[in-house]
């Protein structure tokens, strides 16, 4: 599961592998649930023939689902990664999961803590290629107490206990899971896809695309 990941920094990049426009505001580089990044997704009227309408746009939301019924955004905290296998039954997430609401959640990396040698030790996965991760989500809008639309998005995950790589973190006896990440040429078909096809892309990425390392330690402020 995916808590914590790197936000893609370059933003003439971002634009490029992930053909959209930027908003201004694109969120935190370094995130947990509960901030804001940002997600890619299909328009709302992307279907209606509208040459103006690209066909992807990307936006800021919190990181972690907050559906329509949620009091608060406290609830991010528990819904930044929805179980593949489940996800159409949970109340979090199955409103989002009947309506195909696809999106990309870009990353330069995701963290996972490695406890082989019986301390949990925070490492960074990324992609072999040196391309930006495309990791398939889920997004939802929500209405704040002032009446303010709220967009939201979480990471789908599947098991990864048979994973070359992912097998190797979290806690000894616990489950393996990884979030799905997407080849780049299934981006299109992914935020297209009907929710009778969601299935088709949870797939583990393999193992030899992905490196992996000890995150830096980073310097406290003095």
């Amino acid at each position: 599961m995916c808590s914590h990941y790197e936000a893609v920094r370059d933003r003439a990049r971002l634009e490029r592998h992930f053909q959209v426009r930027l908003p201004q505001d694109t969120g935190k580089e370094d995130l947990w649930p509960g901030y804001q990044g940002l997600f890619v997704r299909q328009p709302d009227a992307a279907d209606a023939g509208d040459e103006a309408v690209p066909d992807r746009e990307a936006l800021p939301g919190v990181f972690g689902l907050l559906p329509h019924w949620a009091k608060d955004d406290t609830l991010a905290r528990r819904t930044y990664n929805a179980r593949s296998e489940t996800a159409h039954e949970k109340p979090s997430f199955r409103d989002a999961w009947k309506h195909a609401r696809h999106c990309i959640i870009p990353a330069a990396w995701i963290y996972e803590p490695d406890w082989r040698s019986g301390k949990a030790v925070p490492t960074r996965i990324y992609r072999s290629d040196g391309e930006p991760m495309g990791i398939a989500g889920l997004w939802s809008s929500w209405k704040n107490a002032q009446g303010e639309t709220v967009h939201s998005y979480t990471m789908l995950t599947v098991n990864a206990d048979e994973h070359g790589l992912m097998r190797n973190f979290h806690k000894p006896g616990d489950e393996k899971r990884m979030v799905v990440i997407l080849p780049t040429g299934a981006y299109g078909d992914w935020l297209r896809a009907s929710a009778d096809r969601t299935r088709d892309f949870m797939h583990l990425y393999p193992a030899e695309r992905l490196e992996a390392e000890a995150a830096p330690q980073k310097r406290k402020s003095h």
